[in-house]
């Protein structure tokens, strides 16, 4: 039992599919694994260090991991035993997955390490059960990542050889990423509270680089980039998780599993349709296929780009799963912003020069100077000044240059690699994979980002505006507001004038008890004021 006071079976508890812990305690990993695993889906086991955990971390870290120590040996244990294999020993050694957890999604903004629990007597226990080279590999993907993560970079520090201690030193590695930098960039850019803290996730390892039938990958149930009804991802034979999110390889599409393994592709999307109605929203699947057998690792509320946005709220509420409210709390001012912003004619974006092509990660038409370092980026936007960040491959330690940043472009890494999920959360046009060189060739240019097309073209070019009523999908959805809006906007009328769509501007018109208002944005108007009426019915109940 824990010395923890108050409730200790909250603290660290395993992901049955019986917690029934809410989000805010397991975080959304833990959430996610404890709903498949309820489900019946392929998961590996695991166990959850819970939220509730962090705060007295910061408050005393030594103290805190001793007190709950027995029961983390407790869950270990409990690994053990649903996978058949021992933690720190062979002949069947179980290896770990160190992984944070959040319960809003932060991806790759706080730590991770896998492969956790080798030894010289480990790696040769891998060695007769796989092969060397597996072995081999295993054990320097931990090493490099355990150096990072851990030990703070340190090329010449020593990593344990004790399991217990690299096991010990990762939880407390994950549980301070939660104060890193850029996690707390990340967290002030979207408004979210500091005081939540991450849940710490130790799930037992399966190998997407063991053999020829093993790989690992990133699924999306429908298209994030543009909203398209199909599955979208990427799938990379004989490697694990890390390579596909870090953009440091070269990934092919989910379609080449289903040309590989046909029978395990048709498992992978009848599991991603489950998750998706249960959730009633699209999913990010992470999975992994060890010798030919289908591993779910982790589900999550797929992000998105602005486009894309509006089209699954809208296909979501055709299909049943959502209703009107819930399509319009999908769809953000924000959103609609971006999807008005001027875009570049086909005869202006043909008539410049074609720098650099690569894969549209997230749309949009942005221009700036390209910046290769991120310090640099960061100066010249304090500057004022318009900002391209160029990369070879983004990183977590990048996300303040990308927030400083109009847009995105790398020259390695796909459509699910870090610089693609963070630039469409933050809605910053971006093209990446566009080769190498791409940097060096960029660096101090003016230049413009089509994340529509997946260029980036000479010099700064002009674009021209859209309205809201020359979008369908816009148009639809401010039929569906004015269905339900506390104040219905229209584009023209004798009614009476808003001249801005701000909140103050709302507020007036509704404490002037006007029912229907001209506006130059009647979406966004509404959108606005669907929220004001929902946080002001929020602060009646509290």
């Amino acid at each position: 039992m824990s010395k923890m006071s108050g409730a200790a079976d909250t603290l660290v508890v395993t992901l049955d599919g019986g917690t029934r812990l809410p989000r805010k305690v397991l975080g959304n990993k833990g959430y996610g694994i404890d709903s498949m695993r309820r489900q019946g889906l392929p998961v590996p086991p695991a166990f959850c260090i819970t939220t509730e955990v962090c705060a007295k971390f910061f408050a005393s870290p030594g103290r805190c991991l001793d007190d709950i120590w027995n029961d983390v040996r407790a869950k270990m244990s409990w690994l053990e035993a649903e996978t058949s294999r021992t933690f720190g020993h062979g002949p069947r050694p179980l290896l770990v997955s160190v992984r944070s957890g959040a319960a809003q999604s932060m991806p790759g903004m706080m730590d991770t390490v896998l492969d956790l629990g080798i030894d010289d007597a480990v790696e040769g226990a891998l060695a007769v059960a796989g092969s060397e080279e597996f072995a081999r590999d295993t054990r320097e993907r931990f090493t490099d990542m355990y150096r990072r993560i851990v030990l703070g970079g340190d090329e010449g520090a020593q990593v344990p050889a004790d399991p217990w201690a690299q096991l010990r030193g990762a939880i407390e590695a994950v549980f301070a990423s939660w104060k890193s930098p850029r996690a707390i960039s990340y967290r002030a850019h979207h408004g979210l509270d500091d005081d939540g803290g991450t849940a710490v996730i130790v799930q037992a390892m399966v190998f997407g680089n063991l053999a020829r039938e093993s790989g690992t990958g990133v699924l999306f149930s429908r298209n994030p980039i543009t909203g398209a009804n199909e599955p979208f991802g990427e799938w990379l034979a004989n490697g694990q998780g890390e390579d596909v999110v870090s953009g440091s390889v070269d990934v092919a599409s989910i379609d080449a599993l289903h040309h590989e393994q046909p029978a395990v592709y048709e498992q992978l999307m009848t599991a991603a349709r489950s998750l998706e109605r249960s959730g009633a929203d699209v999913q990010d699947i992470e999975f992994t296929v060890e010798e030919g057998k289908l591993w779910l690792l982790q589900t999550r509320t797929a992000k998105r780009s602005a486009q894309a946005a509006v089209r699954l709220a809208l296909q979501l509420r055709h299909e049943g799963l959502i209703d009107d409210a819930e399509a319009l709390r999908r769809v953000t001012p924000a959103h609609v912003e971006t999807l008005l912003a001027p875009a570049l004619q086909p005869e202006t974006r043909l008539s410049a020069k074609l720098l650099a092509s690569g894969l549209p990660a997230c749309p949009g038409v942005v221009s700036g100077k390209a910046y290769t370092d991120v310090d640099d980026a960061l100066d010249a936007a304090d500057e004022g000044e318009d900002v391209i960040l160029v990369r070879v491959a983004t990183n977590p330690d990048d996300v303040q240059g990308m927030l400083a940043a109009r847009g995105i472009v790398t020259e390695i890494g796909g459509a699910t690699s870090h610089a693609a999920v963070v630039s469409r959360e933050i809605g910053r046009p971006a093209v990446v994979g566009c080769g190498a060189g791409v940097a060096a060739a960029l660096a101090g240019k003016m230049i413009t980002v089509d994340g529509d097309e997946g260029e980036v073209r000479e010099g700064v070019l002009e674009r021209t505006a859209w309205s809201e009523t020359e979008s369908p999908d816009l148009a639809e959805l401010t039929e569906i507001a004015r269905g339900i809006s506390p104040i219905r906007a229209h584009a023209s009328g004798d009614l009476p004038m808003l001249g801005d769509t701000t909140e103050a501007a709302i507020a007036d018109a509704l404490a002037a008890g006007h029912t229907d208002v001209v506006s130059p944005h009647p979406l966004i108007t509404m959108l606005i004021a669907l929220r004001m009426n929902e946080d002001k019915k929020g602060l009646a109940n509290v």
